[in-house]
């Protein structure tokens, strides 16, 4: 890497440190390389032209990530793709791993809400929870109607996390809920990586920039 390009990185990790929680200015310059890799454009960040489409993302989720459903990957997506123009920028990549990796129970809870919430409304529905229960079961060969136990599940997680009974679920429900029972953060999918997965990324990104 040429002395203009490293530091024109130190200068924008600088920068981004002070506006993005949880990475420090070291962590911020790794993350940058690295999706200037991702991006196969170890040149100059700002001639990053978009960023990762959805097709790259997803590959991205499923290796290093370890995630399968395609239904939260695109949720995931949409999470990470704030200004919607169908592309991660390096701001958003950096932004949403903040919350991804090391993100506060808050954090994660409005993430986590953010993917479930398939058309944007603001609410998880009964619509919603359905076909996200669905990719996430496993079926049962003996089972005679599967999906009658799902209808059920849906129900009771309703039942469960719907606060004012009005038929789907609210931000505000699904906080309340996960607060109480911090295991009903995952409910509808796994969307967040597991330790195994974070401590691999910190080990290939953070301490491979460090050793070179």
């Amino acid at each position: 890497m040429s002395a203009m390009n490293r530091k024109l990185i130190q200068t924008l990790a600088e920068t981004l440190s002070k506006e993005v929680e949880h990475f420090n200015k070291t962590e911020i310059e790794s993350l940058i390389r690295e999706f200037n890799e991702l991006l196969g454009e170890p040149a100059l960040p700002v001639r990053a032209a978009h960023g990762l489409d959805r097709g790259a993302f997803r590959t991205i989720l499923h290796n290093m990530f370890g995630m399968t459903d395609d239904m939260i990957m695109d949720g995931v997506f949409r999470t990470f793709d704030k200004d919607k123009d169908g592309f991660i920028s390096m701001r958003e990549w950096i932004e949403g791993l903040s919350v991804f990796l090391r993100g506060t129970l808050g954090e994660k809870i409005k993430y986590c809400f953010d993917v479930y919430d398939l058309n944007g409304d603001r609410y998880i529905s009964r619509e919603e929870i359905i076909p996200m229960l669905k990719n996430s079961l496993i079926r049962q060969p003996t089972e005679e109607d599967p999906d009658e136990g799902l209808k059920d599940l849906v129900e009771i997680t309703l039942k469960k996390m719907d606060q004012d009974h009005d038929g789907r679920i609210s931000f505000e429900d699904f906080e309340k809920a996960v607060r109480e029972e911090n295991l009903l953060l995952e409910a509808f999918g796994t969307c967040l990586p597991d330790m195994t997965s974070i401590e691999a990324f910190d080990q290939n990104v953070f301490q491979k920039q460090l050793e070179q």
